[in-house]
């Protein structure tokens, strides 16, 4: 089990920049595959991006490439979420996540979560 902190949320403007940061306990962390999801106000939580253990395979839900960016630092057992143009949409609570695979992040079924961290983009 692995434990996550996330950080980096806030109220930014629309068009505006913000990264997210997670950082995990353990010191098995460069095992994990790690991602990112969100929760918007009467939506359930959806997928946004996943990280293999080795930092070169990510991937992203597909309305979101180009914007969203995620990247890894197994030294320093942190996983970070770049958010460009980000839209009032874009709007949630973001939570970080740890699975063995990034398909498990993709369909959710992750069993570690972060408390997450809550991003408000104003128009």
């Amino acid at each position: 089990q692995v434990q996550l902190v996330e950080s980096g949320g806030g109220l930014v403007q629309a068009g505006g920049s913000l990264r997210l940061s997670c950082a995990a306990s353990g010191r098995t962390f460069s095992r994990y595959a790690m991602g990112w999801c969100r929760q918007t106000p009467g939506k359930g939580r959806e997928y946004v991006a996943a990280s293999r253990w080795n930092g070169c395979n990510t991937y992203y839900v597909d309305y979101m490439k180009g914007r969203f960016t995620i990247a890894r630092d197994n030294a320093k057992n942190t996983v970070y979420l770049q958010m460009n143009s980000l839209k009032p949409e874009d709007t949630a609570v973001y939570y970080c996540a740890a699975a063995s695979d990034t398909d498990t992040i993709r369909t959710m079924n992750s069993k570690d979560w972060g408390q997450g961290t809550q991003v408000t983009v104003s128009s």
